[in-house]
């Protein structure tokens, strides 16, 4: 071994064992899950967009495997499989995943934390962007900015608003695409298409259907018609097409909603602006979202509880990390200057234990560490 790899190797150590003993030390034990994981959760969880990213086999009986391409969904698979379910339980976590990167090694490593079962939801959130920026730290990299946003807020406007089921299904997943919704407020105000479709029942059918219910519906037709494509589309585009028109079908999405929405997806800055820039929107509009906000003011008084700079602090009611899951607080590590590129990134998912099979609702936070990037920007660093 050459002494440059040698004193790479030596480093290597120094930080994971630096890592693993400030989340040990905060009470989280060491999981570690099988590389050999069902591929159907995260097919589900994450979309069949993932499918392009997964490395994929079967096995005699015909289930679909994957290598891991992350650790959240197996330890919380795990947690579940065990005798604690239900029960408060940390996890910390430090291995290989496996995720189609072009450009990029397809094998790289995460590390990371999961909490399950705390109901002190506030304090369980800023904890975790605590020891997430703890997590930065032990690579010695500490000129961090903070981006946070707050799902739950989100889903919380829809709620008052009392949309039709379509439109909220439709905003809902521009939000977790980060899709720009100011783009599709628009294109959803305009008066409904015309023309009719030769779809009409199915579409009539999929009125108000989840993603789920719409690709089984769809699977079901296609069986049917003894075809697993049309026009070398997949079942589930076709699914994911006949929802959008389904969606389209619903009518004009209200004026005085889309200048709520927009009003809403505008108010952004450090934490405390923007509590009161919502409780303004709330009188003004005459809507009820008290529960959703005193949970984003109980996090923010954790969050200063614990050190963290709350004025430095970005928050943006748009801001969104682009996955399904994650039903309240999200938040960003990057290293100040690079805009792209998460170093650290996390928030709550409490509707991931039941979609994974849990019985009762168990919240859930956590967040995952960009080993590769942060192990880059330590030796720039350090240089």
């Amino acid at each position: 071994m050459t002494a440059t790899a040698t004193s790479n190797a030596a480093g290597s150590a120094a930080w994971a064992d630096t890592l693993l003993l400030s989340f040990a030390q905060a009470g989280y034990v060491r999981a570690e899950p099988a590389i050999l994981q069902p591929a159907e959760p995260f097919l589900d969880l994450s979309g069949e967009d993932i499918r392009k990213s997964l490395y994929l086999t079967s096995d005699l009986s015909g289930e679909e495997l994957c290598l891991r391409p992350d650790l959240t969904i197996p330890v919380a698979r795990d947690y579940l499989a065990s005798g604690r379910a239900g029960q408060p339980a940390g996890f910390s976590y430090l291995g290989p995943v496996f995720r189609y990167r072009s450009g990029q090694a397809s094998e790289f490593l995460q590390a990371g934390i999961e909490s399950f079962g705390r109901q002190d939801r506030a304090a369980a959130d800023a904890e975790m962007l605590a020891l997430a920026l703890e997590a930065t730290a032990a690579f010695g990299v500490r000129d961090v900015e903070i981006r946070t946003g707050d799902v739950a807020l989100f889903n919380a406007l829809l709620d008052a608003l009392n949309l039709y089921p379509v439109w909220r299904r439709r905003l809902v997943k521009d939000f977790n695409r980060k899709i720009s919704l100011e783009q599709d407020l628009e294109r959803l105000a305009a008066a409904a298409t015309a023309t009719r479709s030769e779809y009409e029942g199915v579409l009539a059918a999929l009125a108000g259907s989840d993603r789920k219910a719409a690709l089984a519906f769809v699977t079901d037709l296609m069986s049917i018609a003894g075809t697993t494509n049309v026009g070398g589309r997949t079942t589930a585009e076709i699914a994911d097409r006949f929802l959008e028109q389904s969606t389209l079908k619903g009518g004009a999405l209200p004026r005085e909603a889309i200048a709520v929405l927009k009003r809403f997806l505008s108010i952004a800055g450090n934490p405390d602006d923007a509590v009161a820039a919502l409780r303004a929107l709330t009188t003004d509009a005459k809507l009820d979202l008290n529960a959703a906000i005193d949970q984003f003011e109980s996090r923010v008084g954790f969050m200063a509880a614990r050190g963290i700079d709350v004025k430095q602090t970005r928050f943006s009611t748009a801001f969104g990390r682009g996955l399904d899951y994650y039903t309240g607080f999200e938040f960003e590590l990057h290293h100040s200057g690079n805009g792209a590129e998460p170093l650290v990134a996390g928030g709550r998912y409490d509707g991931l234990m039941t979609q994974l099979g849990s019985s009762e609702p168990i919240p859930a936070v956590g967040f995952s560490v960009w080993v590769d990037a942060l192990n880059r920007i330590g030796r720039k660093v350090g240089a």
